[in-house]
């Protein structure tokens, strides 16, 4: 193993923090600080929008961004896994930024990732991953896991799927945020947003080096801050009608 993943292994500073539970139909959900979801039931991790190799993608186009801002996000991902301990990580596509970002070191780090997380993966491919020849990862398409349809972009099970009225569409691709205003101060945070009408769950994306899009007036949102989950719900939606939120 070389250094590098030496040190991802062992360089990974402790974490704490207190997840949400949340109730939809017969799945109960774990809402993390750590931009992840939990579903105990099978022990499956969810995470999305990682972006491996952005800063190799940006130094290409002549733009000075340093090469350690994979650590910054892998890290707190081996972490999240040496202390819930999937049975399978589920990444909802762009685990990667695109092919200038696929060094050398980054393809043997992600050969290395089952070993490294102690799990199977899953990649639901994204839009950044497809021009990608991931060895060893292979890209799957959108599936169905319980009563979640899991995806990148947000997308309706298909049509043929006789429970397609009862499946919640838990995706990542948006990189939701929410923005909270008082007076002249504004703050930007994370965040996990329900869309009640299209029964969908947006996930904020676990990259470090990530931007965010408001997602506009859902139902319901969950803000990440400072190792935390604060549920929030916008006045605006609060008469607003969906299926049972806890």
């Amino acid at each position: 193993m070389s250094a590098e993943l030496s040190r991802l292994r062992n360089g990974v500073p402790s974490r704490e923090g207190y997840g949400t539970s949340w109730t939809w139909e017969q799945e109960r959900l774990e809402l993390l600080p750590e931009k992840a979801l939990w579903r105990p039931e099978g022990r499956e991790l969810l995470i999305a929008d990682l972006h491996l190799g952005k800063a190799e993608v940006f130094q290409a186009h002549g733009i000075p961004l340093p090469s350690d801002g994979d650590r910054g996000t892998l890290n707190p991902l081996l972490d999240l896994c040496a202390r819930v301990k999937p049975k399978t990580l589920i990444i909802l596509g762009d685990l990667v930024h695109g092919p200038l970002g696929l060094t050398h070191s980054l393809r043997e780090t992600l050969k290395a990732l089952p070993e490294l997380t102690g799990c199977a993966i899953n990649l639901v491919g994204g839009n950044h991953d497809r021009p990608c020849q991931l060895v060893g990862m292979p890209q799957h398409p959108s599936y169905q896991l319980g009563q979640l349809w899991l995806s990148h972009e947000p997308e309706h099970p298909p049509d043929h799927s006789s429970q397609k009225a009862c499946l919640l569409n838990i995706c990542g691709h948006i990189h939701p945020v929410a923005t909270l205003s008082y007076g002249g101060d504004r703050l930007r945070l994370p965040c996990f947003a329900y869309d009640a009408t299209e029964e969908r769950m947006l996930i904020p994306s676990f990259g470090e080096l990530t931007g965010g899009y408001e997602c506009g007036q859902l139902d319901r949102k969950w803000l990440v801050a400072e190792g935390t989950i604060v549920p929030w719900q916008n006045p605006e939606s609060r008469a607003r009608k969906g299926r049972l939120v806890r």
